[in-house]
């Protein structure tokens, strides 16, 4: 089923880039409207919908409808294991407290100019 969406899925998509390329901009209508004279409309002669924005506003009301489907098939599909880590669950806590660093007792010991070296490793 997820195969089959994700097919219409790109089917729509490119048809929905090709609608849109199609398409003429509502700013030569409006230019062309001024010099020709052929209508007093910004939209043009044709209207605010032709066939191009009919078919541009359902191709992506789908394109909107099967990206949801996708998504909440792959939300489904998502398992989280119990072994993501397993190095974690082999160190056990008395390992994580002790800590080989050096301790500084006071800020007198930092100002002293001696400070404790840190083991590289």
């Amino acid at each position: 089923m997820e195969q089959i969406i994700l097919i219409f899925h790109f089917v729509v998509a490119i048809g929905l880039i090709g609608l849109i390329l199609l398409q003429q901009g509502k700013g030569a209508e409006a230019g062309a409207s001024f010099g020709s004279g052929a209508s007093q409309t910004v939209f043009g002669s044709g209207g605010g919908w032709n066939f191009f924005s009919k078919m541009t506003a359902i191709l992506s009301t789908i394109f909107f409808v099967t990206s949801v489907s996708l998504a909440l098939i792959a939300k489904n599909k998502t398992v989280v294991d119990e072994g993501l880590l397993p190095e974690l669950q082999s160190i056990p806590m008395e390992s994580v407290l002790e800590n080989d660093l050096p301790v500084v007792d006071s800020i007198d010991d930092l100002s002293s100019g001696d400070l404790p070296e840190i083991p590289a490793e």
